[in-house]
């Protein structure tokens, strides 16, 4: 599948990054990092971003070239990434 078409599902349907944000909040109250916390709250302020440009409350109508992405979506996929791999060493290696 084409990356852009994939990334296009959060634009399409803005409830997708909840979910995520969901998934990182239970991760972050199993492990309590930081880390895991901060990638929730970003998924979380994303959904609202992306709710509110859908509504065109937050763009004057011509949405349509969203350079915005070309930031955001690299900074949620860092976290991410960032997040998954803590929580999968912390699998690998419990703590004391």
């Amino acid at each position: 599948m084409d990356p852009g078409k994939l990334l296009g599902l959060f634009i399409a349907w803005p409830v997708l990054a909840l979910v995520l944000a969901a998934i990182f909040g239970i991760l972050y109250f199993r492990r309590r990092s930081r880390v895991v916390l901060a990638t929730a709250l970003s998924w979380l302020a994303y959904f609202h971003y992306e709710l509110g440009m859908k509504l065109r409350i937050l763009c004057s109508g011509e949405c349509n070239i969203r350079v915005d992405l070309l930031l955001l979506y690299p900074v949620l996929l860092v976290l991410s990434v960032i997040s998954l791999m803590l929580i999968a060493r912390a699998r690998v290696r419990p703590r004391p």
